[in-house]
């Protein structure tokens, strides 16, 4: 009987292809990018839809972890208010170039480990990815998720 919790399953089915050091430490700078500038990217559409984007996830994440979910609210929190601060005019181009070059980076990274991205064959790992840097910095901290 399997008995690790959905969130445990999902971290370890990442962390198969990201055992590489190079690949980790890419995915903890890219990762927390391509969140902001995703994030970003649907601000600038409309700054609803971003709110609305950032519930919708924390939602998921609190169906598998409380402890992960606050710390992903105190994250989504962060950056939405660096994109409510920075002018109206920058938000696209900085959110666009900066998505563009955090994924080159993550091929990158995946080419160095020699595996594929997890999210082609899950979407949710697209998900899984920040709890999978979250989780680094909880561990660190002592915190338990």
């Amino acid at each position: 009987m399997d008995t690790l919790r959905t969130v445990d399953q999902l971290l370890n089915q990442y962390a198969e292809s990201h055992r590489n050091h190079v690949n980790e430490l890419i995915h903890f700078v890219c990762v927390p990018v391509i969140m902001w500038t995703v994030l970003g990217l649907l601000w600038a559409a409309h700054p609803a839809l971003a709110l609305v984007a950032a519930l919708l996830a924390l939602a998921y994440y609190f169906s598998l972890s409380v402890p992960f979910a606050v710390g992903m609210c105190l994250m989504a929190a962060a950056m939405l208010a660096i994109l409510y601060l920075l002018p109206a005019a920058a938000v696209l181009p900085s959110a666009l170039g900066l998505f563009v070059i955090a994924w080159i980076f993550q091929f990158i990274g995946h080419k160095i480990e020699g595996k594929k991205p997890s999210f082609f064959d899950d979407l949710r790992f697209l998900l899984i990815g920040p709890l999978f840097v979250l989780g680094f910095l909880y561990r660190r901290l002592k915190i338990a998720y």
